[in-house]
């Protein structure tokens, strides 16, 4: 099988990728389906885990090894790894035990760990716990999409809201963002959204009720000025996650006990010692004083199930920033790195002829 794989990243990911024609199928275990790729969506963790793994001396990765920070992921990719996480496929060999079948469309998690899922190759193994049907009427390249960024604008914000409530998301139009609005607003609330100028038009037609353009204002000034009309938000996710003032003054226009769930950020050093700092500091001597926590998601396939659903009844759709062929891979991670994509990059592996195929 065709499979895109990687052994170094100096240089980028993307310059590093190369296509073997002749890579083994891989051996699912009993708690594993044996599944054909039909499409696969693209995530910054596809590459930024496997950049990090150069990024730390081991040291670092010692000391600060109970947080999520870059380093830690040179000892859990075994080389040569095929990146890629999110995926629609068709089931080959279904796990044991596994209400699924053979020839079954799903979509879901690729591989085992989230440094490298090896979604980008023809054929992949997922955990059984790891994928749900695809929906009657649902298209596998909408469904490609949901896996990691659906599940954490999900779970970001479904658990923690209640009708009614104003919530805030920070980047409302990348892979995530467009995701959470949607979700915010199935579940009944009120929602801000930062995005922009270009994309201020996508976040209000998918149910933001406020656009803040970021190239025009302050998201800072607005949010406070928010604060001071007494329209204080009741959950906050930051897609985003680069401006630390935004964290430090949450509990400014956030009500008391509301929590901010930071989900973006890069995987460096000055963003490690950030997180430890949320974790230990105490507020009176600098530190965050609203409820802050770090994010990734977890595998719940009633969540994936419920987005599903809301996907077949219209309530939610897949927002698809470009399409590339799976020879141009590398391509696709280039416009992933650029961070313009409005909503999610998807590689169609085998989208026309994923019923012709075989294992």
């Amino acid at each position: 099988m065709r499979a895109w794989q990687y052994s170094r990243t100096a240089g980028g990911l993307e310059n590093n990728l190369f296509l073997n024609t002749s890579a083994p199928l891989p051996t699912p275990k009993p708690d594993q389906h044996l599944v054909q790729i039909i499409a696969a969506a693209l995530n910054p963790v596809d590459y930024k885990a496997a950049e990090s793994t150069a990024n730390l001396p081991t040291y670092f990765t010692l000391i600060f090894a109970p947080f999520p920070i870059p380093g830690i992921a040179r000892f859990a990719i075994a080389k040569p790894a095929t990146p890629g996480i999110d995926f629609a496929g068709r089931i080959v060999r279904q796990a044991t035990n596994s209400k699924l079948e053979a020839g079954q469309l799903v979509f879901g998690r690729s591989g085992t760990t989230p440094l490298a899922g090896g979604a980008l190759r023809e054929f992949s193994i997922a955990k059984s716990t790891n994928v749900v049907a695809i929906p009657e009427g649902v298209a596998p390249i909408d469904a490609a999409t949901v896996g990691v960024a659906g599940l954490t604008a999900y779970q970001s914000i479904v658990p923690h809201v209640k009708s009614g409530n104003r919530v805030f998301i920070n980047g409302g139009s990348g892979g995530t963002g467009v995701f959470g609005i949607q979700f915010a607003k199935a579940a009944g609330c009120h929602v801000t959204a930062t995005c922009s100028t270009v994309n201020v038009e996508l976040c209000k037609t998918l149910g933001a009720d406020e656009v803040v353009d970021y190239k025009k204002e302050s998201v800072l000034e607005v949010l406070l000025q928010a604060k001071g009309e007494r329209r204080e938000f009741d959950h906050a996710v930051d897609n985003v996650g680069t401006d630390e003032e935004l964290t430090l003054r949450c509990h400014e226009f956030m009500r008391p006990g509301a929590l901010l769930v930071i989900v973006g950020g890069e995987p460096s050093l000055k963003n490690a010692a950030q997180t430890l700092m949320r974790k230990v500091w105490p507020g009176f001597l600098g530190g965050v004083k609203g409820s802050v926590v770090d994010f990734w998601p977890e595998q719940k396939a009633e969540d994936s199930e419920r987005i599903g659903q809301w996907m077949q009844e219209g309530k939610v759709k897949a927002v698809v920033d470009s399409k590339f062929p799976f020879e141009q891979a590398p391509q696709a991670f280039e416009k992933l790195k650029t961070g313009r994509a409005r909503g999610k990059i998807v590689i169609d592996v085998a989208l026309e002829t994923y019923d012709k195929a075989s294992a």
